[in-house]
């Protein structure tokens, strides 16, 4: 089967049987991954392959087809355990794994009629890679199962690479990878855009890319995703155990290495926290603030944490593009210190203010900023900071107006990837509807705690009520501001409770 989204629809038709017994999205993709990486080591160990195989005698893909019944659930579940306690590739899709199909008819369904049927190892990258995102994305629409989190808006992650333009050579590290966007597309890029020759392409498959996630289940799924794009493993006679690209730990705990370019959408919701639980049970919420040498400021807020640990972990004329939540642009105190820094400290050239409507975690307003490190010296980096607004006066939906690639085209002409210090402003005072201008340095530090949430064009809304949206845009707007406002009480009010 060639087509990845006929691919996408027979492996999701299956997962609306399994719904009927209790099984969420994610437990069902989490399924597919163990299932498939069997088979897929299966069909490697065979020719034209003809790869060791990393699985263990006894758990392997055929031993599961003989089975049936109660003899296949029990031995599904001892293999899932048995592989969890492995190190390299088995350990990081396999750690922790269990079993939630309960029904070993519908178990022994989905691996004889569904994933042994088809040559997954013969599939091109694209159709496996495309079909495994295909069920990425279902999953985070299931606004229930709030997966949407680790899912960044694709055709955002487009035009961030396209305007970051990574080339051969040049490592690339995601501190919160979530299920891979961001290092897929940075690999897309760099083998769309060049002739590799062997090395090159060698480096590409392992070498290039660091992800970095918190949650183990999370890494399993970019790991697999990174796998089925041919990126970690089965580059040159590697087998599926070496080439690690994704590792479980906590980024902002220590600086792990330094890279040519970071990417990222970290993580939202303010604060990082700890449940602590007492001896009677009782549970409660510490702020767990970050103190690292290396950082500008100390602060619970995870945001701005990410941010600091992103300069860190640059190389020297390393360049980053994070998305980040407004509160970042204005927020006081530690925030001030670290724009400030930050501004001093490394070249913070652009920043687009994203739209509403466009992430499947709800009510976020936020932003991408693009910045490069630079070696310290007393005069300050920044000189201009540009601005994109890509949020007034437009409305997205994740339904019936989605965020396209090809509404970021303005954006990335703007940026100017392959000079970006040849820029001109589309706003002047002849056009007061251009979105993208910039500000200088001088003016920036002159302004109330350094606020980088700066705007200009007129919100049409406001200014003229014959052009008043839609009645279900300005209540979806509505509804993403109460969403963010209630975040935020939510947040002042468990810190009252401390």
């Amino acid at each position: 089967m060639s087509n990845p989204a006929a691919l996408v629809q027979k492996l999701w038709n299956y997962c609306n049987i399994l719904r009927d017994d209790g099984l969420s999205y994610g437990d069902y993709v989490e399924q597919l991954t163990f299932l498939l990486f069997l088979k897929m080591a299966d069909e490697q160990s065979k020719p034209p392959f003809n790869k060791p195989s990393p699985i263990p005698q006894g758990f392997s893909w055929p031993a599961l087809l003989k089975l049936d019944g109660d003899d296949l659930e029990i031995h599904y579940r001892h293999t899932l355990e048995e592989l969890g306690k492995r190190s390299g590739m088995l350990g990081v899709i396999f750690r922790k794994a269990q079993n939630k199909i309960q029904d070993p008819a519908k178990l022994r369904r989905l691996i004889v009629d569904l994933i042994d049927k088809e040559q997954w190892s013969s599939l091109s990258a694209d159709v496996k890679g495309d079909a495994y995102e295909g069920l990425l994305q279902k999953n985070a629409e299931d606004v229930k199962g709030g997966a949407g989190q680790y899912f960044t808006p694709r055709p955002l992650i487009a035009a961030m690479v396209d305007a970051i333009a990574p080339q051969p050579g040049q490592t690339i590290c995601d501190p919160a990878c979530g299920t891979g966007g961001f290092l897929l597309a940075a690999h897309d890029y760099i083998a769309e855009h060049y002739q590799l020759d062997r090395a090159q392409k060698k480096k590409l498959k392992s070498g290039t890319f660091l992800g970095i996630e918190l949650v183990d289940s999370v890494t399993r799924l970019c790991a697999m995703n990174l796998l089925l794009h041919g990126i970690g493993s089965e580059a040159d006679g590697q087998t599926l155990e070496s080439g690690l690209p994704v590792v479980t730990k906590d980024a902002l705990a220590t600086k792990h290495g330094e890279y040519d370019i970071v990417l990222a959408n970290p993580p939202f919701g303010k604060k990082s926290s700890v449940t602590i639980v007492n001896e009677a049970g009782e549970t409660s919420k510490e702020s767990l603030i970050i103190n690292r040498d290396d950082f500008w400021a100390s602060t619970s807020n995870k945001q701005l944490n990410f941010l600091q640990h992103i300069f860190t972990i640059l190389k020297q004329h390393g360049r980053a593009a994070v998305v980040l939540p407004d509160n970042v642009l204005f927020e006081g105190g530690a925030g001030e210190t670290i724009r400030r820094a930050l501004l001093k400290q490394a070249d913070v050239h652009t920043l687009v203010r994203l739209p509403t409507g466009i992430f499947y975690a709800q009510g976020v307003k936020a932003n991408v900023l693009f910045f490069d490190r630079k070696p310290a010296q007393e005069k300050p980096w920044t000189s201009k900071l540009w601005i994109y607004d890509l949020r007034t006066n437009l409305h997205f939906t994740l339904r019936e107006n989605t965020l396209k690639r090809s509404d970021l085209d303005d954006f990335v002409s703007c940026y100017n990837p392959k000079n970006r210090h040849d820029r001109k402003p589309t706003w002047s005072e002849k056009n007061d509807k251009g979105r993208w201008r910039a500000y200088k340095y001088e003016d920036l530090i002159k302004r109330d705690k350094i606020n980088l949430d700066i705007f200009w064009l007129k919100d049409e809304a406001l200014e003229d009520s014959a052009n008043l949206p839609a009645p279900e845009v300005i209540a979806a707007d509505i509804l993403e501001d109460l969403q963010a406002a209630l975040a935020q009480f939510a947040e002042i009010a468990n810190d009252l409770k401390r």
